[in-house]
């Protein structure tokens, strides 16, 4: 279409400047090739991008009329110029594949869509036709796929994250992680949804926007705020620097990161549950081993609590049974710092332990017996009869050749977690070898 159809000196009016000249800027700075075929198939426009792929010049390419002797061969140029000129009565975009030569003989293989163009009268005036190579448009496609199928169908969770640390994408995977649904986070900062955690979730991001790529995962523990109360995750994370593909600067400006990350709890639980289970039985062998040797019953009993209470338990407490059923303080920790198991001064004194006292409650249950403090009791602990600021407990009879000899209550402070069905069973071994001890005085 040449500017004598209108079409160049209608595109835009700027003061100063040409319509002609104005198009012929906006075509040369597509980053697509283009080209435009009046309604005979003469060559209208041709920017730089067709001469870069190509080789041929807009000087070159004007003004002839389709391809033969010097864009295609000439058993495939009319061919190709039909296919072409079907797009201005065809509805909607053309896409199709061709051979074309370069200037210097060689050939390219090029995708092209095509596109009709009206005149005034609503008569077909040309068509517009862009191309690139196959290979170009082929890694694009591909990274567009790549795009929706991580987003999409993804086994790991994606988060784009833009230069203020608040998600710009969020895929379903990691919707789901999150407690959130895929535009709920959108915009909004990670700490309405991670409480514990985020700050070295954001540093992470902060470290990635400076120096790029992380080296290899990490593993983030998180906690997460949700309807049903805090869960406690962990996620492998990698994190990625994105630039703008069409940024030419030396130092580009990042655009974001993409965070990408599973969510391993299960078996980073599992791990270490299996570590702190190997090394709880390899203390009671240290402790047996140790307590063989010591000749005085008393001796091997503090021996195996101490060896036990390493990892277990803030403080441990032995108390024996009176004949009257009642209960006395024979062993225990130092009830101010941390230390060795020692027989206290007030051996044989009754303890005034209220009937309620879990101790006395585990004197008649064959399982172990469980107490935690709540908010609302902060003298819990001393209230008991314990060291104080303890705020979990588990008591533990101690049971030999069908009798029972007194309990073992070991105690843990708020910032350890209430005991569980794992501890209870280590407990249970633990008193089950003391009592063994203890039953030969």
């Amino acid at each position: 279409m040449s500017a004598s159809t209108g079409s160049a000196s209608d595109t835009a009016r700027v003061p100063g400047v040409p319509g002609a000249d104005l198009l012929a800027a906006l075509l040369d700075g597509m980053d697509a090739a283009l080209c435009a075929l009046d309604a005979d198939g003469t060559v209208t426009h041709w920017n730089r991008e067709a001469e870069r792929i190509l080789g041929w010049s807009p000087a070159e390419a004007v003004g002839r009329r389709g391809f033969d002797g010097w864009a295609a061969r000439s058993a495939d140029a009319e061919e190709t110029l039909a296919r072409l000129m079907r797009a201005m009565t065809a509805p909607g975009r053309q896409v199709h594949e061709f051979a074309l030569l370069r200037k210097d003989g060689g050939r390219v293989l090029v995708r092209t869509q095509t596109t009709g163009v009206r005149a005034a009268d609503g008569g077909p005036a040309g068509v517009y036709c862009a191309f690139s190579e196959v290979h170009v448009q082929v890694d694009l496609e591909r990274s567009l796929a790549l795009s929706e199928a991580l987003f999409a169908d993804a086994s790991w969770g994606v988060v784009l994250v833009d230069v203020d640390l608040r998600p710009a994408v969020v895929n379903a995977y990691a919707a789901r992680a999150l407690g959130t649904t895929r535009t709920t986070l959108l915009g909004r900062p990670l700490g309405e949804v991670v409480t514990q955690g985020v700050d070295q979730l954001e540093a992470a991001l902060q470290h990635a926007l400076a120096a790029g790529a992380s080296p290899e995962p990490a593993d983030l523990w998180v906690t997460l705020r949700g309807p049903r109360g805090e869960r406690r995750r962990c996620w492998r994370s990698c994190f990625v620097r994105l630039f703008s593909p069409l940024a030419e600067e030396p130092e580009p400006v990042p655009l974001g990161v993409g965070w990408l990350f599973q969510d391993v709890t299960e078996a980073r639980l599992a791990a270490q549950d299996a570590d702190r289970l190997r090394f709880r039985w390899s203390q009671l062998h240290r402790a047996g081993v140790a307590a063989a040797e010591c000749e005085d019953p008393t001796e091997a009993a503090t021996v195996l609590l101490d060896f036990a209470l390493a990892g277990f338990a803030d403080h441990v407490l032995i108390d024996r049974v009176l004949p009257d059923g009642r209960l006395f303080r024979a062993l225990a920790t130092p009830p101010d710092a941390p230390g060795p198991v020692t027989p206290t001064p007030t051996a044989g004194i009754p303890l005034p332990y209220p009937p309620s006292h879990p101790a006395l409650q585990a004197l008649t249950r064959p399982t172990p017996t469980p107490a935690t403090a709540t908010p609302d009791t902060p003298t819990w602990s001393t209230d008991h009869l314990w060291p104080p600021t303890m705020t979990h407990a588990l008591c533990v009879p101690l049971r030999t050749r069908a009798t029972t000899l007194g309990i073992a209550t070991f105690l843990r402070s708020p910032s350890r977690p209430p005991f569980e069905r794992d501890d209870a069973v280590y407990a249970e071994t633990v008193a089950g070898r003391v009592a063994a001890a203890l039953g030969g005085n």
